[in-house]
């Protein structure tokens, strides 16, 4: 019954890393908490006066300043998803542990957007990425609790 418990926990909590993309406003560090502000943070504001005004060199050096920002983030997001996984514990159907399963999704779907230079797409897969990883622990303390209501429930004779 455990096991079946857990391969259905499983399931959920990959789906929810692996699907997730909607905004949620609670992140596991302090980068920003919704799209509009990532993309503040990251979009070149277009002024009709001052973008003349502004030499190559500033200009040169505001777009490193966002490119780093960014892979500050994503960084910090890939490091979030190792952390988290070292809570899946137990393996799937085929004996592969689940951290292992999800660190290797993780990993490959950072390299699939490892070109990406679209700030706006950048943000959005940040942002996803968050949601997802929160979803999934949120999703993994609320089928703990359970898990450990059920064992309370079960030592003290009820159903």
């Amino acid at each position: 019954m455990a096991v079946a418990a857990r391969a259905r926990i499983s399931f959920f909590l990959h789906r929810a890393l692996a699907a997730s993309r909607r905004p949620h406003l609670r992140s596991i560090h302090e980068g920003p908490d919704t799209i509009d502000e990532l993309l503040d943070r990251h979009l070149a504001k277009k002024t009709p006066s001052t973008a003349a005004a502004i030499d190559d060199d500033a200009a040169e050096a505001e777009a490193r300043r966002r490119l780093t920002s960014s892979r500050r983030e994503a960084l910090a997001l890939y490091r979030d998803i190792l952390r988290a996984t070292r809570l899946f514990e137990w393996s799937n159907e085929r004996g592969v542990q689940w951290r292992e399963v999800l660190r290797a999704n993780a990993r490959r779907e950072f390299e699939e957007a490892r070109g990406e230079r679209d700030p706006e797409v950048v943000a959005r897969l940040l942002i996803g990425g968050r949601d997802a990883v929160q979803q999934a622990l949120d999703r993994l303390a609320e089928a703990s609790r359970r898990m450990v209501e059920a064992e309370a429930a079960k030592r003290r004779g009820g159903p």
